[in-house]
């Protein structure tokens, strides 16, 4: 019997959410000031680098890639998942939005000086990891930045831990861990922001989102 990979799993899962998954997250910007204030950096660092093509990696329903968008970047969304690009389609026509494997994305070398990817690599196993940004770092233009927002350990002994999760399996990660694997990708750390479980949280795990940017010259990609 073939085990199903890690991505059928996940793309299932949220085949099968997709429509709850959209009325519970919809509207989380509105009471995160601090996702706010990364995601409005992020923009614009993105906006000074002169290349506003940002991929928004994870989509879901579309509600973050309608922020950037709104931020004065040309963002677009990619997600594994076919209900939730319908579901994006749906409510932001305006918007580009087309299924796609974080690990394999039909974008061109160098093509983004963006990419963001919120809680998407939680369910990436940690042995695939490096080739997912590997691929971030392939499809970003010299100079590009990348956001990603992830469920943090508290056990720095262990670079990953599994969590439960509603939707497929899960994974926390050590920020450290996390950053060496961006530096040995050709990703440099620029900031990290941590924000604490509040006693309301189901989940009492640190929320991070670590920025990152490429080097500033064609010739330090690697391969060149």
């Amino acid at each position: 019997m073939v085990e199903p990979d890690a991505l059928s799993v996940t793309r299932e899962g949220y085949d099968t959410a997709a429509s709850t998954y959209a009325q519970l997250f919809r509207d989380t910007l509105r009471d995160s000031p601090l996702d706010r204030a990364i995601l409005d950096v992020f923009a614009e660092f993105v906006r000074a680098s002169g290349n506003v093509q940002v991929a928004d990696v994870g989509c879901g329903p579309g509600h973050i890639t309608t922020h950037l968008d709104e931020s004065g970047l040309a963002a677009f969304g990619v997600d594994a998942s076919p209900a939730m690009i319908e579901l994006a389609q749906q409510a932001y026509p305006g918007l580009r939005f087309e299924v796609g494997s974080m690990a394999a994305l039909d974008i061109a070398d160098g093509a983004l000086g963006g990419v963001l990817s919120r809680w998407s690599i939680i369910h990436t196993p940690p042995e695939e990891l490096p080739v997912t940004l590997a691929e971030f770092h392939r499809v970003l233009a010299p100079g590009g930045h990348l956001l990603l927002g992830f469920s943090a350990t508290d056990d720095a002994s262990h670079p990953t831990q599994v969590f439960d999760h509603a939707v497929a399996p899960a994974y926390r990660w050590a920020p450290d861990h996390l950053a060496a694997l961006l530096r040995t990708s050709g990703l440099a750390e620029v900031a990290r922001m941590v924000r604490e479980p509040q006693p309301t949280d189901r989940r009492q795990f640190q929320e991070v989102h670590l920025l990152a940017r490429t080097s500033g010259t064609e010739a330090d990609r690697p391969g060149v």
